[in-house]
């Protein structure tokens, strides 16, 4: 292997870690709004449970205000692009579970894409150290 084709693995190599780290960037994404969403659903479910309840507004910095729900089984949605609606409480139950099956494709996806990169990567290792030790070699008969 020449130099030149040592140095082009570099920099598949080195494309290959940037590609995996924003994979795992976005796993992490993926995987933070999945909890957000399974949260959310467990707050509308236990607001159901009990409609009439004391909680604490964040206001910022710190700071919250004591508030009282009175829920009439409405909440409002964003469903993106500025836009927001308002649905009932199984309504708003139903596409957040759609929403979870959403993410879950795209975790399972991420993750094959992350497992491919890291094979990959394991590949153009074994490569380097091959060219080295090559290289030792060829050195070594010098």
């Amino acid at each position: 292997m020449s130099e030149q084709q040592a140095e082009q693995l570099m920099q598949q190599m080195q494309m290959l870690e940037t590609y995996f780290s924003d994979l795992s960037q976005r796993e992490g994404t993926f995987l933070s709004i999945l909890r957000e969403s399974i949260g959310a659903i467990e707050s509308i479910k236990a607001l159901g449970a009990q409609p009439d309840s004391d909680t604490l507004i964040p206001l910022g910095m710190g700071a919250y205000i004591p508030t009282k729900i009175s829920s009439n089984n409405k909440i409002v949605v964003n469903i993106g692009a500025g836009v927001a609606v308002e649905k009932d409480f199984p309504a708003t139950i139903n596409y957040f579970e759609a929403r979870i099956k959403e993410i879950e494709i795209a975790l399972q996806d991420t993750a094959s894409k992350k497992q491919d990169a890291a094979n990959r990567l394991e590949q153009g290792k074994a490569q380097m150290n091959q060219l080295m030790q090559q290289s030792q070699l060829h050195n070594n008969q010098i």
